[in-house]
Order: C-alpha cells, then sequence, then structure tokens
C-alpha cells in the first residue's frame, strides 16, 4: 500500500496528463431529488468525510438505493468521459 503522500503525487500525475483539461460533452438526465442529493454528496466530500457538527445530515435521511443510484451516476459519468478504467486503476492505490 502506498503512502498518502505517493497516492496523492500520482493522482497529481495523472491530473496532468496532457488532454485531462479537455472538455468532455456529457447529456445527464437526472431527478431533481438526486441531483439536490448529490450536491450534499460533493459538499461532504469537499469538507471532509465526517463532520465536526454530529447532528443529522439530510444524507442520513434517504435510503440505500438513492445513495446507490448517485454512485451509479458517478459510474455513467465516469465511463461516458472515458475515465472508468484509469479510475479502477486509481482506487488500487
Amino acid at each position: 500500500m502506498l503512502a498518502k503522500n505517493d497516492v496523492a503525487k500520482v493522482y497529481d500525475t495523472v491530473l496532468s496528463i496532457p488532454g485531462m483539461n479537455d472538455e468532455v460533452k456529457i447529456s445527464l438526465k437526472i431527478s431533481r431529488k438526486n441531483l439536490l442529493l448529490l450536491n450534499k454528496v460533493i459538499e461532504r466530500g469537499l469538507n471532509g468525510k465526517e463532520s465536526e457538527d454530529k447532528s443529522i445530515s439530510v444524507l442520513d435521511t434517504v435510503s440505500k438505493e438513492t445513495l446507490q443510484e448517485l454512485g451509479d451516476i458517478g459510474g455513467q459519468l465516469l465511463q461516458k468521459a472515458g475515465l472508468t478504467e484509469m479510475n479502477e486503476k486509481l482506487k488500487s492505490f
């Protein structure tokens, strides 16, 4: 297993590969409910996995199926951008 610093270097290298800044046009149909929840997932990810406030978040109230749908959206986006295989390899770090 690589150290956290080494993983960061690998991601930095991958993100600087030529063409990674190219735009990808993605057509996405998503319900308003899932869009709102996806925004919360993104916010939580940007703020850290666990917030310091231990109160119940909106994500704690949704079903596992709904969270799975949100995860599937991420997979669809990766697939449409041609990044599924790269993402799987990066996860292995």
